[in-house]
């Protein structure tokens, strides 16, 4: 990897020109390697498909998979999807910004390869600040897909990164070592109740007691 790619950047106070740089980057459809909460991120701009169809390429991501977008703030939620039901809002408001990802029925304006023409799409509200300034500063929402290749670990050192997967980005912003463990909790909030995708950060019991009733479960 050139050196010259990477920044170091810091997660609490990262420097409003080091998120200027890289949001011009994705601005102009590169992939960066980011921090998030717990594990490293892999963005692009999720509107720019050519963008999107680079990080399939590059995580050997099978273009069946859909992927998760971040956003800043709720509100941005309304351009996004079609309906926002009762158990999103309730879980929105117990677990955002942080580890939930929260499927809806996606706009017809959203990319097919973000929802593999599926009609869902995953989103989650930014709960690192990186992630935040970089969304709100390209004015889009970004990918929010581990830094891995298909099938791998996710990493939460910018050293563990996968050879290939470095050569290939156009910028990563170095934290320093992140939290690591489980990713985020996937919930689809398209059925009633809600069913749990996939358990991660935040727990079945957790989602059971806040939503007042049991989630379903794919396992």
């Amino acid at each position: 990897m050139n050196p010259g790619k990477t920044r170091p950047i810091d997660p609490e106070d990262p420097k409003p020109e080091t998120i200027a740089e890289t949001a011009a980057v994705l601005a102009a459809g590169g992939v960066v390697v980011f921090p998030t909460r717990f594990l490293y991120g892999l963005g692009v701009d999720a509107f720019n498909e050519g963008a999107v169809q680079r990080l399939f390429e590059i995580k050997a991501r099978p273009a069946r998979k859909p992927l998760l977008i971040l956003i800043e703030e709720p509100r941005r939620l309304k351009a996004l999807v079609q309906e926002i039901p009762a158990g999103a809002r309730i879980l929105m408001e117990r677990f955002w910004p942080g580890q939930l990802t929260l499927v809806f029925w996606a706009k017809e304006a959203l990319p097919d390869m973000l929802t593999a023409k599926t009609g869902k799409i995953g989103i989650r509200l930014a709960g690192n600040r990186v992630a935040a300034a970089l969304v709100k500063t390209l004015g889009r929402p970004i990918t929010g897909t581990s830094a891995n290749l298909s099938g791998r670990p996710g990493v939460f050192r910018i050293a563990d990164l996968d050879p290939a997967l470095k050569r290939r980005v156009d910028r990563v912003l170095d934290a320093g070592p992140l939290k690591g463990g489980a990713g985020s909790t996937v919930v689809d909030v398209t059925c009633d109740p809600p069913k749990i995708l996939r358990e991660g950060a935040i727990s079945n019991h957790a989602l059971f007691e806040t939503l007042g009733q049991v989630p379903q479960n794919t396992s």
